[in-house]
């Protein structure tokens, strides 16, 4: 574990906000949090903290070249494993972190496992917890990210919101509505913020050796993501949606960014015959700002991500999510989003009509802006100000 000596605050001083991020969705959410800190006046000071959960280490140097994320303070270097090999190792290791730099708090956001880890080891030491993103539901609770989120939102002592419906789900579960602060989407942040710089999609397929002219078409290009365990991990599941996208390419040409999971799926399923390289491109995992130069410029984007479905909605491409439910329900009901399953018929009808010029274009939802960053640090300094002075008060009565 690496990081700078331990300091105790001056009196007065605000104590580090430790951040958190731990796979590919918070890097995206934590830049413009850190930007926003270090330009309020007074800055917030924070130590950055990276789990290891997303081990790839070259992609995540990459992931943060591209959204300008300084060095990781600390880096606990947890790597891959079950759910619950994961979260106890990144509990394991997060606990010195905590002793060593006695932080005002403790900042997570999105819901992936090094959430809830560092979320519940904050609380049981007494250390003030910030979920960022909170309040977002799926109603379904087979999704390991459902229970992060449940979890994480009911110990949180400050939580940030990206729509108002979120609040909604937070008071139904018994969350103080004191302790929920709307701001907007600092997912958006980051696509406002990336898209002067993202990389053309003709640059990015010669980059992986495949010729652009292949896949130039009239009506443009689709990108396609999957990586969902309800979707890759079984034989049939996975054998009938790349039969769909087979269809969907004889139409429209597809790029299809392959997390290392749904490529292994593949190869071990034995269903790399029915993928066409003439029409469907594979591509290994892409920096941020390639995946936002593919997004910018597709017809449609199909796909179980769940920040894609936001992303699309901020660019204006319609997206074709291949899930049940989504926890972004917003993207829906203003964005471009449309929920059509695993369902053959929903799928090829839904880009039959995105083909025909009748996809959803939708709007931005409400604080969608690129400036929810800045909302939340100008709410949690006099937040953790207040804390502050009030446990002050009370060590000096005791």
């Amino acid at each position: 574990m690496n990081g700078p000596t331990r300091r105790q605050a001056a009196d007065g001083e605000l104590r580090p906000v430790i951040c958190v991020v731990g796979a590919r969705p918070n890097f995206m959410k934590m830049a413009p949090i850190l930007r926003a800190m270090a330009a309020h006046v007074p800055a917030l000071p924070v130590l950055l903290v990276h789990t290891g959960q997303h081990y790839d280490k070259d992609m995540s140097e990459r992931l943060f070249e591209d959204l300008r994320l300084p060095t990781p303070d600390v880096n606990l270097e947890v790597g891959s494993g079950t759910h619950a090999m994961q979260t106890a190792e990144v509990m394991r290791r997060f606990e010195p972190v905590l002793d060593a730099y006695l932080p005002s708090c403790v900042a997570v956001v999105g819901d992936v496992n090094s959430t809830l880890a560092c979320a519940l080891v904050a609380v049981k030491k007494g250390v003030p917890v910030v979920h960022i993103e909170a309040g977002l539901r799926s109603y379904d609770r087979t999704m390991p990210e459902e229970i992060n989120r449940i979890l994480t939102d009911q110990i949180a002592d400050r939580l940030y919101t990206t729509e108002r419906t979120a609040q909604d789900n937070l008071v139904r579960e018994g969350v103080a509505p004191d302790r929920v602060c709307f701001a907007g989407n600092v997912m958006i942040d980051s696509v406002f913020f990336g898209r002067a710089n993202a990389r053309s999609a003709r640059d990015t397929l010669q980059a992986c050796q495949i010729d652009p002219a292949v896949f130039k078409h009239p009506l443009g290009l689709g990108v396609v993501t999957l990586h969902r365990p309800s979707n890759v991990d079984h034989l049939e599941t996975l054998r009938a949606l790349l039969g769909v996208l087979s269809e969907v390419a004889t139409s429209l040409p597809l790029v299809f960014v392959l997390h290392p999971r749904t490529r292994n799926n593949i190869e071990r399923f034995g269903l790399m015959n029915l993928i066409d390289p003439a029409r469907m491109a594979l591509l290994p995992p892409q920096g941020y700002l390639e995946m936002l130069g593919l997004m910018a410029e597709a017809t449609v984007v199909l796909t179980d991500s769940g920040g894609l479905q936001e992303e699309t909605t901020a660019l204006g491409v319609p997206c074709l999510t291949l899930r049940e439910n989504t926890e972004r329900p917003i993207t829906v009901e203003q964005g471009t989003n449309t929920l059509v399953g695993r369902h053959r018929a929903a799928i090829l009808g839904a880009v039959r009509d995105i083909l025909a010029g009748k996809g959803k274009r939708g709007r931005l939802p409400e604080l969608w802006d690129g400036q929810a960053a800045q909302r939340i640090a100008a709410d949690m300094y006099p937040w953790l100000k207040q804390r502050q002075a009030a446990m002050a008060s009370k060590s000096v009565a005791l």
